[in-house]
């Protein structure tokens, strides 16, 4: 028997599925722990139980296919490895543009003279010795280089002899920004080559331990990771190319809300401990966003599906906001649920609990850990390093902190992914309220209770009941849940396209149509297709979303394991694009890969192009791992009327490569 095996590693849980394709069957399932100080644990748990369930032997796997959320939980939260830009050609004021500044969080930048025109020519030398010596003093500080230069997408040329320097003398990774994206935009992609240059020790540690378990496993199959558009690319395209795993999990949850519910029309929203993330299935294919993906605060030049990625999930941060009205506010950060906590370190947490319980004051910090990830540190300021040397193991954070002084180091060491927080969150809620028992329920209990003892701006104790606080954080995830649908929604209504989507939804219009509001005027609101929820949670949260929407909420089963299965059932796909432009009369340029060739006919630039992209595309949907190719291209031809005549401006041509993943025979 052949057998498929998907796995989805996320904040919190670790899924494994066993597919057969001859049947098109979930034949075994399971969810394990993520063990981010060990992610190899989570996953070998995952895959040998669902191995053991669907009673199948490792021998038996065909291909390994993988998706993960890791990527886009840490661009959410703002976390990933330090890193250095190497910005060529460019000034200052291209630092403001895109919200590079603040991807970058204070990281270095090497700025150089250098760069290329639109046309492809050079327009300054770059001085390769230079940047020699200045990347050799940065590399001990950093897990790697982002390389962009001006007009890069027309002539390569600096960034290719940039990231060979840069290899020579630091030995860390590098990210060109032309190999990531074929668009315009230099702060844009140089965004997305920086996020991509912070993610890369991330997603190796993730494709590793894949790859040492199934070593352990004797399993000698291709490992597939899973793009944000859906399609598969083998592990190592991943590796060099990370940024393009950012909303690989919620890609493989369309794929397999499609596969498990067979639905045309409908909005596919995944809840998992980090993120909600919601997608439209139009005719039964999700949106391609054209803009490129948009992940937290961050728009990149990644294709990848057109979702709406928010910090809400299970495991998010309740913040108890300030001001007479007080109430609750959830996300975007992932913490800890203090029942976990307690499941791996119960007594320091409960003593930590019992001891705040026991004075009628409640401090900020209160019923709140932090334990460090074992992650390499590199660039710490005395402050932070000192702080990270205190956090040797778990412990209540009222004693990691010295001083009020230190909250910002703290928060620079979560950031970097060096430490993780722990407090309560809507997991915490649900064990109080006795809908999830996975963990301990009397750490949330209490958890909870030392919350409620806080007052608000009244002087009021919060909530003078546990239960009542969990029900009050609950409601508040429903509510939440609610706004991301409606966004979503409303960003895919032609007739409300000149409106924000986030202000309409929360519009007080629209929450008395949702109401059924009657009186003198009478508004009455539904979501007109219906929502397909996935996630382990989903079942637990869902039912009250889809009664306040007023839609059919379609809750299917192995919803839990939804992108583990969507990472089985897709396709191998590359594209290929390039530019043949027109620097005067009589001359067609064609941008070849690495270099550039003039013509004297528009046509034979075209057919060179053209050429040059096929074989571009093809050989990287084999290195991804496919077979049986098809091959699809299409082109957008600009022309300007001149006096009559028609006068060629440039062109754009794109190449699609798709195949089905290679298997093991």
């Amino acid at each position: 028997m052949t057998v498929l095996l998907g796995v989805d590693t996320g904040g919190t849980y670790t899924d494994a599925v066993i597919v057969d394709p001859a049947t098109d069957r979930v034949i075994g399932s399971a969810k394990s722990l993520t063990t981010r100080a060990n992610l190899a644990l989570g996953i070998g748990r995952a895959v040998d139980a669902a191995l053991a369930g669907a009673g199948i032997a490792a021998a038996e796997v065909a291909m390994v296919s993988l998706s993960t959320t890791l990527a886009t939980n840490a661009l959410v939260e703002g976390q990933g490895g330090r890193v250095a830009l190497v910005f060529i050609g460019f000034d200052d004021s291209d630092l403001e543009r895109g919200g590079l500044t603040e991807a970058l969080g204070g990281d270095p930048v090497i700025r150089m003279a250098g760069g290329h025109s639109h046309a492809g020519t050079e327009t300054a030398p770059l001085d390769l010795a230079a940047l020699g010596a200045q990347v050799a003093a940065l590399g001990p500080e950093v897990m790697g280089f982002a390389v962009a230069a001006r007009f890069a997408t027309r002539n390569p040329a600096h960034e290719v002899a940039a990231r060979e320097v840069i290899r020579a003398a630091t030995g860390r990774p590098v990210t060109c920004s032309h190999e990531l994206s074929a668009q315009l935009n230099g702060p844009k992609r140089a965004l997305t080559a920086v996020l991509n240059a912070r993610l890369i020790g991330m997603i190796d540690r993730l494709v590793s331990a894949c790859e040492g378990h199934l070593r352990a496993l004797a399993i000698d199959a291709p490992l597939m990771v899973v793009r944000g558009d859906g399609a598969l690319i083998s592990a190592a395209m991943a590796r060099e190319r990370p940024i393009e795993t950012i909303l690989s999990g919620p890609a493989a949850s369309i794929v397999g809300a499609r596969w498990l519910t067979g639905v045309e029309d409908a909005l596919v929203s995944d809840i998992g401990g980090t993120t909600t993330d919601v997608a439209l299935l139009r005719g039964g294919l999700p949106e391609i966003d054209p803009q490129g993906a948009r992940v937290g605060a961050y728009r990149t030049m990644v294709e990848a599906v057109a979702m709406r990625t928010t910090g809400l999930g299970g495991d998010s941060e309740v913040h108890l906001l300030e001001g007479l009205a007080g109430g609750l506010r959830l996300g975007p950060r992932r913490l800890i649920p203090v029942a976990l906590m307690a499941a791996d370190h119960g007594a320091m947490v409960h003593a930590a609990l019992d001891r705040a319980l026991s004075s009628e004051t409640s401090g900020d910090h209160d019923g709140r850990f932090v334990l460090p990830t074992g992650l390499e540190a590199g660039g710490l300021t005395p402050r932070e390093a000192g702080l990270l040397a205190r956090i040797a193991g778990p412990m209540p954070l009222t004693e990691a902190l010295a001083s009020r002084l230190e909250a910002a180091a703290l928060e620079r060491l979560v950031a970097r992914g060096l430490v993780m927080l722990s407090g309560v969150t809507p997991s915490d809620a649900s064990h109080v309220l006795g809908r999830l028992d996975s963990w301990d329920a009397a750490a949330s209990e209490k958890a909870l209770r030392l919350m409620g003892r806080r007052r608000n701006a009244r002087g009021e104790r919060i909530a003078p009941d546990p239960a009542l606080l969990a029900q009050q954080i609950v409601d508040q995830l429903t509510a939440q849940t609610v706004d991301c649908l409606l966004e979503a929604a409303f960003a895919e209504e032609p007739a409300f396209q000149d409106e924000e989507p986030q202000a309409l939804a929360r519009h007080s219009l629209m929450r008395a149509g949702l109401g059924q509001h009657r009186g003198v005027i009478e508004i009455s609101a539904r979501l007109g297709i219906p929502v397909v929820g996935l996630g382990a949670s989903a079942p637990s949260y869902y039912g009250a979303v889809g009664e306040r929407l007023g839609c059919e909420m379609i809750l299917p089963e192995h919803a839990g394991v939804a992108n583990a299965i969507g990472a089985v059932v897709g396709m191998v796909s590359q594209r290929a694009t390039g530019l043949v432009s027109s620097p005067g009369e009589g001359r067609f340029t064609a941008h070849l890969p690495g270099r550039l060739q003039t013509f004297p006919d528009r046509d034979a630039a075209l057919e060179a192009m053209q050429a040059a992209l096929v074989a571009e595309a093809s050989a990287r949907a084999r290195a991804a791992g496919a077979e049986d190719l098809r091959v699809t291209a299409s082109s957008d031809i600009r022309e300007a009327l001149v006096e009559g005549r028609s006068m060629f401006i440039e062109a754009t041509l794109s190449v699609v490569a798709s195949g089905r993943p290679r298997i093991a025979r």
